[in-house]
């Protein structure tokens, strides 16, 4: 029987996410709750609605009409949503004529995925592009991620996970015959740090990491450069010597930090916990990565 999932977007032309151009599927659901989560929407395992204040018309009452928990009401500012009450159904973001309040997260079928992706198949050709399973965390949906990259491999499609490690190794072993290229994520060395910018220990991701670099498959390690963060040297020091102790080297690609998500969680009703922060200026930039280049690692800003 055909695998069902849950994604909140396909992005076309994605030219960050792994080599040449590409379409990246991002699912829902995360372990993980990093303070500068740039994919807020993509946390939650259940659909939630984003609301877009702006476009709200003054006067409509139809999303409240059409809400049956009775999750929405209006005050003097506006539309006010009752999200524990909310159990994600989509009917008032259904009702809505201006489309102030759209859902995060839609339930697809595989064929209704590889459908979108073949769209784009010229220009993974032409560029030696493909497709990219990202999130959230795409494992946590390990048998409707593992029915995509065997229908991309029937396609002969170049595949990319972009993973935070958080899942049972199991769950690696069963992609790793599928997956052309593991894109992993790795924050801060220290646990205590860990569980404090991300909610969760790094025990299992690290041992999770030191086994993809044994298995001989093909890895890149992503390090957000987050300032106040991850960004002191001691922390990039013990970042880059874990990556030159792993069993192979691989390439590193340092991600500069930007508010991008600040609109989103406010659509979503969450807090913004990261304290003001600015992305890391050039300067800072340069030094991270003149740190993991004295380990004769491969380092890149960005992609």
């Amino acid at each position: 029987m055909e695998k069902k999932g849950l994604i909140f977007d396909i992005k076309k032309f994605a030219v960050h996410d792994g080599p040449g151009i590409r379409s990246t599927v991002f699912f829902k659901g995360c372990p993980l709750r990093c303070l500068w989560c740039h994919n807020p929407e993509g946390i939650s395992p259940s659909r939630e609605v984003m609301a877009f204040s702006s476009r709200c018309l003054s006067g409509c009452r139809d999303c409240i009409a059409a809400c049956p928990r009775g999750a929405i009401a209006r005050n003097s500012r506006g539309i006010v949503l009752d999200r524990p009450r909310c159990d994600g159904c989509g009917a008032c973001a259904e009702a809505c004529p201006a489309e102030a309040l759209q859902m995060a997260g839609r339930p697809v079928t595989s064929t209704e995925v590889m459908a979108e992706l073949a769209k784009d198949e010229p220009f993974y050709r032409d560029s030696r592009g493909g497709v990219t399973f990202s999130g959230g965390e795409p494992l946590q949906q390990p048998a409707f991620l593992r029915e995509l990259l065997e229908r991309c491999r029937a396609r002969k499609f170049h595949t990319a996970v972009d993973t935070s490690g958080h899942a049972p190794f199991a769950a690696f072993e069963r992609i790793l015959p599928l997956t052309d290229l593991f894109l992993f994520d790795l924050k801060i060395v220290d646990d205590r740090a860990h569980k404090r910018l991300t909610g969760v220990s790094n025990r299992l991701l690290l041992d999770n990491l030191r086994k993809l670099s044994r298995s001989g498959c093909a890895l890149a390690i992503r390090v957000p450069l987050v300032p106040g963060c991850n960004d002191a040297a001691a922390d990039l020091e013990q970042l880059a010597g874990f990556c030159a102790a792993l069993p192979a080297s691989h390439p590193v690609h340092l991600l500069p930090y930007h508010r991008g998500y600040g609109g989103k969680i406010k659509r979503l009703g969450l807090a913004d916990r990261l304290p003001p922060t600015a992305p890391p200026a050039p300067e800072a930039r340069r030094l991270a990565a003149d740190i993991f280049s004295r380990r004769n690692l491969t380092v890149t800003i960005g992609g």
